[in-house]
C-alpha cells in the first residue's frame, strides 16, 4: 500500500500530465487558424447557369453567327417591291449584280465608258455631298447650295424626282462624268453614274438621260 506521501506524489504528478495534454491541444488549434485580414483571396461559388451548362461565349464580331473569321454576310436580296427598274437603250448590255453595286450597263459606244448602278440605304450623306465627292474624283473643287443649284438639272420621273449633273474634269484628256442621284422610297438612295472618256460620254448621252426618264419601280409598291 502507499503511503499518504506518495499519494500525493502521484495526484501532483497526474495534475501535471493534464495540465500538459491541455496545452498542446490549444497550440493546436492556435495554429490552425486563419488569422484576419489573411492575403489569401476568398473563394467565390459561381451560380449554375440554366440547364447545368456553361453560357455560350457572346458574338458580336463580323465571324459570329456561324460564319468563319472575317467573313462578311451577303446582302439580303432586293425587294422586288422596291427595285428600281430601267428601260436599257438599244445596244446597251446589261449585268445585274445585286448589293450595293446593283447593276452595270456598257453603251455600244467605242472607247473607255461605264454606267454604274448603285443603292445605299438612308440619305448616304446627301446631295450636296455627293456632288463634291465626284468633283473631287475630278479634281475640281467642292461647291456650297447655290453652286449646286446652279449647275442641277432636275429629271422627273415615275420613280421620283432626281438630279442630274454633268461633271468635266480639267486638262488636255477629258473625262467626264454624268451623274444622277435619286431619293427614293423607303429612306433608299440610288445613283446612276455614267463615266469615261469625253467623246463616248458625248455620244451616249441621249441614251442616258431616256435612260433615267424611264426610271420606276414595280407596279405593286408605292412611288
Amino acid at each position: 500500500m502507499r503511503t499518504p506521501h506518495e499519494n500525493q506524489r502521484l495526484l501532483l504528478a497526474s495534475a501535471a500530465l493534464l495540465l500538459l495534454v491541455t496545452a498542446c491541444k490549444r497550440e493546436v488549434v492556435t495554429h490552425a487558424r486563419v488569422p484576419k485580414g489573411s492575403d489569401a483571396p476568398p473563394v467565390q461559388m459561381m451560380p449554375p447557369s440554366a440547364g447545368g451548362a456553361m453560357p455560350a461565349p457572346s458574338g458580336g464580331g463580323m465571324g459570329s453567327g456561324g460564319m468563319g473569321g472575317g467573313e462578311v454576310a451577303p446582302p439580303p436580296p432586293p425587294d422586288p417591291a422596291n427595285t428600281l427598274k430601267w428601260t436599257l437603250p438599244a445596244g446597251w448590255t446589261e449585268k445585274l449584280e445585286g448589293g450595293m453595286r446593283f447593276a452595270t450597263l456598257k453603251p455600244p459606244a467605242p472607247g473607255k465608258i461605264e454606267v454604274s448602278v448603285v443603292t445605299l440605304p438612308g440619305p448616304a450623306g446627301g446631295e450636296l455631298a455627293n456632288v463634291n465627292r465626284w468633283r473631287g474624283q475630278l479634281g475640281l473643287p467642292a461647291l456650297d447650295e447655290a453652286g449646286l443649284a446652279a449647275v442641277r438639272k432636275p429629271i422627273t420621273t415615275a420613280a421620283g424626282a432626281l438630279g442630274l449633273y454633268d461633271i468635266v474634269s480639267d486638262g488636255t484628256v477629258k473625262t467626264r462624268m454624268l451623274a444622277a442621284l435619286l431619293a427614293a422610297r423607303n429612306g433608299n438612295t440610288w445613283f446612276l453614274k455614267m463615266t469615261g472618256d469625253g467623246e463616248p460620254i458625248a455620244a451616249s448621252q441621249a441614251d442616258f438621260v431616256h435612260l433615267l426618264e424611264s426610271l420606276h419601280f414595280d407596279a405593286s409598291g408605292a412611288p
